[in-house]
């Protein structure tokens, strides 16, 4: 069995792909505000949120469980629309070496566009049972909540 792999969920959105990117990239501290599973945001080490020095603490909620971790910026591409973060320090790190989350907007020549989360992993043995769709599903309901709240700002 494989201790590596990826899973990735895209979810059409309706709210521009600028405002999108922009609150990952410019607004990171607003999200909180915008998605009801995310309880809450705060800088735990720095004082810029989009720094790739600063560390951040995310409170959230995963198959009905508050869950907490901490994160920072591995790297951001304006061009490509994507952003990729470490998460560490979370109910996950018993079970897993490596813990990548990977934003990106994605627009498509028809005008349509989507939001891709992908998660890539690095499972600590093979005794961890199979991939983190808890947290596939997390990104999918936290992207309809902000879609909604873009499109009404």
């Amino acid at each position: 069995m494989a201790l590596t792999g990826k899973i990735s969920t895209e979810i059409p959105i309706q709210a521009p792909p600028s405002k999108w990117f922009n609150l990952f990239a410019k607004q990171l501290h607003d999200v909180q505000h915008h998605a009801e599973r995310v309880h809450q945001t705060k800088l735990h080490e720095g004082e810029d949120w989009h720094h790739n020095d600063t560390i951040k603490h995310w409170t959230y909620e995963i198959d009905g469980k508050v869950v907490a971790c901490k994160e920072k910026i591995v790297s951001y591409d304006e061009e490509k629309k994507t952003i990729k973060y470490a998460l560490f320090d979370g109910d996950f790190t018993p079970y897993y070496k490596d813990f990548t989350l990977i934003f990106r907007v994605i627009e498509k020549e028809d005008g349509s566009a989507f939001v891709n989360f992908a998660i890539e992993y690095e499972k600590k043995d093979d005794s961890v049972p199979e991939p983190p769709h808890g947290y596939a599903e997390y990104l999918a309901k936290f992207s309809r909540d902000i879609d909604a709240n873009l499109l009404k700002a």
